[in-house]
């Protein structure tokens, strides 16, 4: 039986982050050979990489900046030569300064707009001018935050980009949708991943607590982000673009 992504080709930032990697699984499992980017070296990666070819699939790893937008480009470049155009672009590397307004410096205000609304960008920006050098349709998912649309005072710098990525998405979602380019966003509640499941871990008090508040009383694995980035590709979703899918457990209905 053929698989859902069968001769497809994934592009992935932040690719061995606990949702990255989650992503990957996923989109492997269903037989997308898959370009994963990160900033760690490929010795870090080799393990993980493994179990990706395990599905048979083809992968490529790339160690870069999400920031700099020349090695992005060649990035893009590698991919398509190595494993053929990405039609199927996942945006997801970000970084998280926990300080509030009068606490986060300049540099770290500025390093997370880079990483999170630059960078997506930068890759959005190079794959899909090359689906449209080759005519060809694609999807491209932002991994989003609820962030974007609560305010968080704790982590300022992260939501401000969130929200922008937010109307990135937007705007990318129009002016591609005549050419069969679909643009969503996936924004994701608590997950227990990444900066969050470290605190958790070293605290599942505060787990417990956050977990209260969450109206469905659950936190959000990245399996969970990862199945719902799926939905968005998926060759039946031919008309959904520009909108956000909300998967917070009802965090953002509190006032």
């Amino acid at each position: 039986m053929k698989k859902l992504f069968e001769g497809k080709t994934v592009i992935l930032s932040g690719g061995l982050g606990d949702i990255g990697r989650s992503i990957a699984t996923e989109f492997a499992r269903q037989g997308a050979n898959i370009g994963i980017g990160d900033l760690l070296p490929e010795s870090a990666a080799a393990e993980f990489l493994q179990t990706i070819q395990a599905f048979g699939v083809k992968v490529h790893y790339c160690q870069l900046d999400i920031t700099d937008a020349n090695a992005v480009q060649n990035w893009v470049l590698e991919v398509e030569n190595q494993l053929g155009v990405a039609d199927l672009i996942i945006a997801n590397a970000a970084t998280v300064t926990i300080g509030g307004i009068h606490a986060i410096t300049p540099e770290q205000w500025a390093r997370e707009l880079r990483v999170n609304l630059n960078g997506a960008f930068y890759l959005t920006q190079a794959a899909t001018a090359r689906l449209l050098h080759h005519r060809q349709p694609g999807r491209v998912v932002f991994v989003g935050s609820w962030a974007a649309g609560s305010v968080h005072v704790h982590i300022p710098a992260y939501s401000v980009s969130k929200a922008g990525l937010r109307m990135l998405c937007q705007c990318m979602a129009l002016e591609l949708a005549p050419h069969q380019i679909l643009v969503n966003e996936i924004a994701p509640g608590y997950v227990e991943a990444g900066l969050s499941a470290g605190i958790w871990a070293s605290n599942p008090g505060l787990k417990d607590i956050s977990r209260e508040k969450v109206p469905t009383k659950k936190i959000i694995s990245p399996q969970s982000v990862a199945w719902q980035v799926i939905q968005l590709c998926h060759p039946q979703n031919e008309h959904m673009t520009g909108s956000t899918v909300l998967m917070d457990g009802g965090l953002s209905l509190l006032t």
